[in-house]
């Protein structure tokens, strides 16, 4: 399955299994970007992300991870 810069719950449950031990909140966005681009099924425009999507991607992220 293809992850597009829209798919912020599915790339929060793949970064949960990249980087479990990672708390999202502590992650700058730089990194975020990094992280989300590395990820084997991540199949976007490396950089049409903005500041707006990787933070609807941390939030996602800690949620799942705080429940």
């Amino acid at each position: 399955m293809s992850l597009y810069w829209d798919d912020t719950y599915e790339i929060a449950q793949a970064l949960i299994q990249s980087h479990p031990e990672q708390n999202p909140i502590e992650v700058p966005f730089t990194t975020l970007e990094k992280w989300v681009t590395d990820l084997a099924d991540f199949d976007d425009d490396p950089n049409g992300v903005s500041e707006a999507k990787l933070e609807a991607i941390q939030m996602a992220w800690y949620e799942e991870v705080t429940g």
